[in-house]
């Protein structure tokens, strides 16, 4: 029998937990003969007036681990679907869309807000593949600050607080979002990397917060290498999943 680390154990967790939500969801729309005055309660005070989903490959209530925010209490919402396909990618999982349970705005906000943070990171995947206006309108009604973690390949859509864009050379970022980006986020998978993430640099604006971060995969061998380089070129901050280090989601 196979043995589960407490990660794997609380990612099952998740998992479990939005197909049941989903299914909810399924078995509420099969019985529209009974109005569900409980629902229509919750979307009044949510302010949602439609039914708009989501793919949600996972969500939960964890403490940042990277960047700027590293270490501050937050509500991740991972959602599904990706065309971007970098092959060191650590959740491929969340690449197809539709192997994910559709959620309703009212029901993802709803799960957000009953945690005590108003800190909402919408990830993925790639996020920007959906649009995003319904979904940051209602986190912004229940106080949220709202951040997004995106690989910049497609438009930007919602309101959003603080944006970190992590290019990729599989798919590049469109151009005025590198303008627009709060923190530019270089993972490092080969030394060769160092030079296009200099090149991405110079795209950004003056306050953007320069960040570079091995592959974790490459962590061990790079890591030495790029604290040399931070040190040599000090605009550069040096950031690490610290999450896994704490062995949290």
């Amino acid at each position: 029998m196979h043995s589960f680390c407490a990660v794997e154990f609380a990612h099952l967790h998740r998992i479990i937990h939005f197909l049941t939500l989903n299914y909810e969801t399924k078995m509420q729309t099969l019985s529209s003969s009974k109005i569900d005055e409980s629902s229509i309660s919750m979307k009044k005070t949510l302010g949602v007036s439609s039914d708009t989903t989501l793919p949600v490959m996972e969500a939960f209530y964890t403490l940042q681990g990277e960047g700027v925010f590293a270490g501050h209490a937050a509500y991740f919402i991972r959602l599904g679907g990706c065309d971007v396909g970098c092959f060191w990618c650590d959740v491929k999982e969340s690449w197809d869309k539709e192997a994910h349970p559709q959620l309703s705005i009212s029901q993802i906000v709803k799960e957000a807000s009953s945690f005590p943070a108003r800190l909402a990171i919408i990830t993925g995947g790639e996020p920007l593949m959906h649009n995003l206006n319904e979904l940051t309108e209602e986190l912004k009604k229940e106080g949220f600050r709202i951040h997004i973690e995106t690989s910049g390949a497609h438009p930007l859509s919602g309101t959003l607080d603080w944006i970190t864009l992590s290019p990729k050379r599989f798919k590049k970022p469109l151009k005025d979002i590198y303008q627009k980006s709060h923190e530019l986020k270089m993972v490092i998978y080969a030394l060769s990397d160092l030079e296009w993430a200099q090149t991405e640099a110079k795209k950004v604006s003056d306050s953007c917060v320069l960040l570079i971060q091995p592959e974790w995969s490459k962590s061990e061998k790079n890591l030495p290498i790029l604290i040399e380089f931070v040190k040599e070129n000090p605009r550069w901050k040096l950031s690490l999943q610290t999450h896994k280090f704490m062995n949290i989601p």
